[in-house]
């Protein structure tokens, strides 16, 4: 059982501490008297206050959720409701006060009520409203209180962490997908009716649809010949399919584009912008592909069509953008460990007393072994050793977040999303459009190497550049000084200047430009007028 002094209880100490200093340097006797008695009283209140707590717990003070969910859906700045309860299994009274969560810093949680009696034997309810501020999969771990009135008679305050014996996890979708991936599961409730027809797309296909100049890349089976000679140059059939788009939504996710206000920063706005993005296609039945990189390929879905394709495009956005991984992470393996360890330490039987202390071997191991009680199961996160490996995926899958790396990672993610075009122009079923976010390339020739191969096949590609000047202003509430306001203000004019570049650069190599929000708000609007045309 561990105990933390309150704020009363540390104001007491430091004032018995100061009589005693004052008096014994004034040499007066009862001054340092009554600082003494003072500081025994606080002793005193503690080991009164350890054995009270005691025998509440070994009695059977605990918290547990009512429900058997061990994960909440929510959607970012949306709100979520979960149940739990404090059970009094003593027969004395106890008196909870100052109820306050222990979550993720992602979510805001509130708990009601703020005091709560409990005779003997009673249970008491609390509410936990979580507020989710960015989309992802983070952990709900306990929370905290205060008890007062001790079978003991002690008044003083004292605080009693309770965590959860069976961790619960908030995963936070985008707005868009999060109706799809809740609608049910099986029949036809999982298929989206499909809105519009089907467009005729230059492919492989048995009907003529144009001829054209033959360009480099265009097979011989193509070239009509005939055509060539009257004309005198090579000609290229250009047949038509027919079917729907062959979507995909290309993300760079490096981690400056977590820079700003959390919910609110430039990578949070392009992953709602591109769930908008899925959802939409999703609903017509194309088929939508999903590719995250950063220094990395850190998520390759192929595209395919429907709501259970929808759930697997969420989780990705939920998971892939994630600073876990050892080549996003701030955190070394040593704070990785320490994070850990503090997790452990209340869920473990022993509390970890059976540890050497800095033995991470056997930290990995025991994590390992509690790993089963979390909320999640993701992906295994990349690390440089096997044992920060197995720390970072314990806290992968009880939701608890690392501060993403100063250093950045832009002109590797750079690399990768070029990397990543080429490689969507070769892929099967050929591409119709292409859906970039990223910032403008700093080098020309390999993007424009491999936009030009996608325009060879007639894929259209649209651009759109993170809205970098997202995010400023800091937290609601917090006091702003002028220099931070001076601060924000040049870095708008930066990336409103650098936008402009940017969007000079992609037109000269012939891609669509896009403002941000402009592809949801066109997408809206197609809807609008489906609907109006619907019968």
């Amino acid at each position: 059982m561990q105990l933390h002094p309150t704020r009363s209880t540390f104001h007491v100490a430091v004032a018995g501490a100061g009589l005693v200093a004052l008096g014994a340097a004034a040499r007066l006797a009862p001054v340092v008297a009554f600082g003494g008695a003072m500081i025994l009283a606080v002793a005193i209140g503690r080991a009164v206050a350890l054995v009270a707590v005691t025998r509440l717990r070994a009695a059977g003070f605990e918290m547990v959720w009512t429900g058997p969910v061990r994960v909440h859906r929510a959607t970012r700045g949306g709100t979520v409701t979960i149940e739990a309860e404090l059970r009094n299994r003593g027969s004395e009274s106890v008196r909870g006060v100052a109820l306050r969560p222990l979550a993720s810093t992602m979510l805001d949680v509130e708990v009601t009520p703020a005091v709560i009696d409990m005779p003997g034997g009673a249970r008491a309810r609390i509410d936990l409203t979580v507020h989710p501020k960015r989309v992802g999969r983070w952990g709900v771990h306990g929370v905290a209180l205060e008890v007062r009135g001790t079978p003991m008679g002690g008044e003083g305050l004292y605080e009693v962490p309770l965590l959860f014996a069976n961790p619960l996890g908030i995963e936070v979708l985008p707005q868009a997908l999060a109706a799809m991936v809740a609608s049910p599961v099986g029949g036809r409730a999982r298929h989206a009716s499909e809105i519009g027809r089907p467009a005729n797309l230059a492919g492989e296909g048995d009907e003529l649809r144009e001829l054209r100049d033959h360009v480099p890349g265009d097979p011989f089976k193509r070239i009509a010949w005939k055509a060539s000679a009257k004309r005198g140059k090579l000609v290229a059939r250009e047949m038509e399919r027919e079917e729907r788009d062959v979507v995909w939504l290309v993300i760079d996710a490096s981690v400056e584009l977590w820079a700003g206000v959390k919910g609110a920063a430039p990578l949070d706005l392009v992953v709602e912008e591109a769930a908008s993005i899925a959802a939409r296609h999703l609903r017509r039945g194309d088929r939508v592909g999903l590719v995250v990189g950063a220094s990395r390929l850190r998520s390759w879905i192929a595209p395919k069509e429907g709501a259970a394709h929808a759930a697997a495009i969420a989780g990705a956005l939920a998971s892939a953008a994630s600073c876990i991984d050892a080549d996003r992470s701030e955190l070394d393996e040593l704070q990785v460990a320490q994070r850990v360890a503090e997790h452990v330490r209340p869920l473990d039987p022993r509390g970890l007393a059976d540890l050497k202390r800095g033995d991470l071997d056997d930290l990995a191991k025991r994590a390992e072994m509690l790993r089963g009680r979390a909320p999640f199961a993701p992906r295994l996160p990349f690390a440089h050793g096997s044992r920060e490996q197995q720390l970072r995926h314990y806290l992968a899958a009880f939701g608890i977040e690392s501060p993403p790396r100063v250093d950045g990672e832009r002109e590797k993610a750079e690399v990768t999303i070029v990397q990543v075009l080429d490689k969507v122009a070769t892929e099967k079923p050929h591409a119709s459009t292409v859906h970039v976010w990223a910032p403008a390339p700093t080098r020309m020739e390999p993007a424009a190497r491999v936009v030009a191969a996608l325009r060879r096949k007639h894929v259209e590609v649209r651009w759109t550049l993170p809205p970098f000047d997202a995010g400023l202003g800091g937290e609601d509430g917090d006091r702003r000084s002028a220099v931070a306001g001076v601060v924000d203000e040049s870095v708008r004019v930066r990336a409103r200047v650098a936008r402009a570049r940017g969007e000079r650069m992609l037109r000269r190599l012939g891609v669509r430009v896009l403002a941000h929000g402009a592809v949801r708000r066109a997408t809206s609007a197609v809807a609008m007028d489906l609907d109006r045309a619907a019968p």
